[in-house]
């Protein structure tokens, strides 16, 4: 099942992808356009989507969007430092009657940053944005729907699917990271140990190994959020062992 199967959003959504799709594919049948959505990832239907808005994008569209294709709820995800002066003056727009999301400041603050696009913004920018604000970064988890990697992080589950191999699980504030097998994989081949080879790797990028080498923990020694680049490297590490010896299951 392709990673943004129609049965995973809503009709609304589907018929403003296939308006964009529309508009730059005038030649194609309707199968062709459905067949073309059909292998878009979250991120793409994300983008023909937003394409699709004849009216100003808003923070309320971008939440809802979010909330029915990711499944994560942007009004209970922390604004990082970056959105201080945003969450500031949405927070006295609040006070004054100004803003339509009351109890809702994230999507008031996303309203004050898209003031400076003019609400003329792509999705690969609110994405961008979304990350400076929340720490949420969408790209790397629509890469992530077909990985069998459940994920966790911001207190809710970002990405779970039942045959999935392998947990990565961050703690608050994304300063820690654990990496373990799900249930599943323990299930399909009898061994609760991370693999070896995930092991070492991991090992190497400065996580530790508990006991009873059921999982690998790392915090960071600052106590600051772990890096974009070092989640990369552990989806890499764990994506590479999957593919190598466990894409059978």
């Amino acid at each position: 099942m392709n990673q943004a199967d129609a049965a995973y959003y809503s009709s609304d959504i589907a018929q403003g992808v296939i308006k964009t799709l529309t508009t730059e594919m005038p030649e194609a049948s309707p199968a062709e356009l459905e067949e073309c959505r059909s292998q878009m990832n979250k991120a793409q239907i994300m983008d023909a989507y937003l394409k699709s808005f004849g009216g100003e994008i808003t923070g309320d569209v971008i939440h809802k969007f979010i909330l029915h294709m990711f499944e994560i709820d942007l009004d209970a995800v922390s604004l990082l430092s970056d959105g201080g002066k945003e969450a500031l003056a949405a927070a006295q727009n609040t006070e004054a009657g100004t803003s339509p999301y009351i109890g809702s400041l994230p999507r008031a603050v996303m309203d004050s940053r898209l003031t400076g696009y003019g609400g003329h913004i792509t999705g690969p920018e609110i994405r961008s944005m979304l990350n400076q604000l929340f720490g949420v970064n969408l790209d790397a988890i629509s890469s992530l729907e077909n990985a069998r990697i459940s994920l966790f992080s911001k207190d809710q589950w970002i990405v779970q699917h039942e045959h999935d191999l392998f947990v990565v699980y961050t703690g608050e504030g994304d300063v820690d990271v654990k990496v373990y097998p799900t249930s599943y994989f323990v299930e399909q081949t009898g061994q609760n140990e991370l693999p070896a080879e995930l092991r070492h790797t991991l090992q190497s990028l400065g996580y530790q190994l508990d006991a009873k080498r059921t999982s690998c923990y790392y915090a960071d020694p600052g106590g600051q959020a772990v890096t974009d680049a070092f989640k990369g490297q552990t989806m890499g590490a764990i994506i590479a062992t999957i593919r190598s010896t466990y894409a059978h299951l």
